[in-house]
């Protein structure tokens, strides 16, 4: 295959595994890197050495691109772009801010530039920055999640930017590769499906409770704070209900999310722990290779010819 995003960072196909903190480490981002796409080191609110360390991890698996997430709200920001750029990581996606003051940095590297965006007015700002791509996720996936769905952002990005756009957000088989195309996107990004793979280390209590969730039980929480996350429904979602109800504040949100995330995906805990997860997760049924998920999702007659026949190749 071979389309904007393929052709800008040398990759077979035009898929991203989304980067989850405490789940997106060295050994899934090198497997979906070594299986055509782009693998995707979560750096979280992790220290620069721990992201040095998985970058040099990921070198040692595989020679193909690879990149990393870096969460700009984190205290470790300024250190994990020096980190990056010393490393010469061949892409880089970001999430929570603007990456605009280590754009020139990066690009001196060699770096590309790729932020995930909720809205049509981030992503024109992101273009003129200078960025390479802009990834438009909508409220259908896992974490911390904008208001507009994938099916109505994406072709608003499409039309009011000349980068190349990736789709994020509920997807999770072909046929959602299939209609990310035909919204104009060039590539997708997929999170949840990615999750429950062989090479993905997370606790297998989570993998399970993701190929056990229903339809609806991928539920918002914490609303009324501006920063919703979307995770499996548990006791510790109850206990965000009921922070909802009684008109809790943001410090009384984030307290009881402190460390959630950490006791879910590395602990297993799957009562009081943060499950995140996107709407895709009652679609997942089983466990499967990352090559084998790709295989399944780009390989198959039916994609290949739905897409050649797309006019958005450009």
């Amino acid at each position: 295959m071979s389309n904007r995003i393929c052709d800008l960072l040398g990759i077979e196909y035009p898929i991203f595994q989304g980067g989850m903190a405490w789940v997106s480490e060295a050994s899934l981002a090198s497997a979906v890197s070594n299986a055509g796409g782009v693998g995707i080191i979560a750096a979280g609110h992790a220290p620069a050495d721990w992201v040095r360390d998985q970058i040099r991890m990921a070198k040692s698996k595989t020679n193909k691109p690879f990149g990393v997430n870096v969460m700009l709200l984190s205290q470790y920001v300024d250190d994990v772009m020096k980190v990056i750029y010393e490393e010469r990581v061949p892409i880089i996606t970001t999430g929570a801010g603007n990456p605009g003051k280590y754009i020139a940095m990066l690009k001196e590297s060699g770096t590309k530039i790729i932020p995930v965006v909720p809205s049509v007015s981030l992503a024109k700002k992101m273009e003129k920055s200078g960025v390479d791509a802009v990834i438009a996720e909508g409220t259908e996936s896992g974490g911390h999640i904008g208001e507009l769905t994938t099916m109505s952002l994406v072709p608003q990005v499409v039309d009011a930017v000349n980068i190349p756009v990736i789709a994020a957000g509920g997807i999770g088989d072909k046929r959602g590769v299939i209609a990310a195309f035909a919204l104009g996107a060039c590539g997708v990004q997929l999170g949840t499906r990615f999750l429950c793979s062989v090479e993905c280390t997370v606790h297998e209590n989570y993998k399970n409770a993701v190929i056990h969730a229903k339809d609806r039980d991928a539920i918002a929480t914490g609303k009324s704070t501006g920063h919703p996350v979307r995770v499996l429904k548990n006791k510790l979602t109850r206990e965000f209900e009921r922070l909802e109800e009684s008109g809790a504040t943001k410090e009384e949100f984030e307290a009881l999310g402190v460390g959630k995330l950490k006791l879910a995906a590395i602990d297993g805990d799957m009562e009081m722990g943060s499950v995140m997860a996107g709407q895709i997760a009652g679609m997942i049924n089983d466990i499967k290779t990352c090559k084998e998920i790709i295989d399944e999702l780009f390989n198959a007659k039916v994609v290949l010819e739905n897409i050649n026949k797309s006019f958005i190749w450009r």
